[in-house]
């Protein structure tokens, strides 16, 4: 069992980067080229290594592949996230289909590379991973806590209630949720979801977009009333049902 935690925010340059990846070769490639690069380093060729690697060193981020010998990177990060370990995960993955990119952002992924990669293109997934997850506060300007009817999600704690009550969300179902906190009861597009979420586009799969706001909603919306609205043809909106009065709304 891993004890839940929160990585300190560092400089890139310290941050601590887990590579879990049986092919040596890659294992290797990778290994170098983030040290090179500034990152501590660690590594481990199946899953059950990996695991006790995160536990024990408490990285930053996790580059995961998604075939190991013992396990898949998918259940790997299923099990990390019901331990309540919300570290960003980078995975490897030969499995090019849009299905299978999206079972494994939905398993709690932060984000993925095709096999073969370009290992510059790693590079800046790390760092734009980094970038939004572990940002010092000073940094991006934390603002008042966001509030809306009984929503309420607080950047400088990283903690999201509703009607009280503390709930866990990985760090883009936490930037989702804020995404649509800051812009209550205002349509936004999926390609814009994406932009601010993910700050880039995945080649105009939207349906990345779809998947997370599924799992957001079974977070946000177990009881009523519903917040979170899709708009078909367009996106999504967070607001109070058309009956519902909007006192106490943001």
């Amino acid at each position: 069992m891993i004890d839940p935690y929160t990585p300190t925010r560092t400089p890139a340059a310290g941050h601590t980067v887990l590579v879990v990846e049986d092919d040596a070769s890659i294992r290797t490639l990778l290994t170098s080229t983030l040290g090179v690069a500034g990152y501590d380093v660690v590594s481990a060729a199946s899953g059950q290594e990996g695991m006790f690697e995160a536990g024990n060193r408490r990285p930053h981020l996790i580059v995961l592949d998604v075939m190991l010998p013992d396990t898949d990177g998918f259940r790997f990060t299923r099990d990390l996230r019901a331990q309540g370990v919300y570290t960003p995960v980078l995975f490897l993955t030969a499995r090019n289909g849009v299905e299978d990119r999206i079972i494994g952002l939905s398993s709690g992924g932060d984000d993925y590379v095709t096999k073969p990669f370009h290992i510059q293109e790693v590079l800046l997934r790390i760092r734009a991973i980094l970038r939004r997850s572990n940002a010092p506060a000073s940094a991006t300007g934390a603002r008042p806590p966001l509030r809306y009817a009984d929503l309420t999600l607080d950047e400088a704690t990283h903690e999201v209630r509703r009607a009280g009550h503390l709930l866990k969300l990985s760090p883009t179902e936490f930037r989702l949720l804020a995404c649509l906190m800051a812009h209550p009861e205002r349509v936004l597009k999926k390609a814009e979801i994406l932009q601010q979420v993910w700050r880039y586009d995945f080649s105009g799969d939207t349906r990345i977009v779809d998947t997370y706001v599924k799992n957001l909603r079974r977070r946000i919306d177990r009881e009523p009333p519903v917040l979170i609205h899709t708009v078909r043809g367009v996106g999504y909106c967070l607001r109070l049902p058309r009956d519902e009065t909007h006192a106490g709304a943001r």
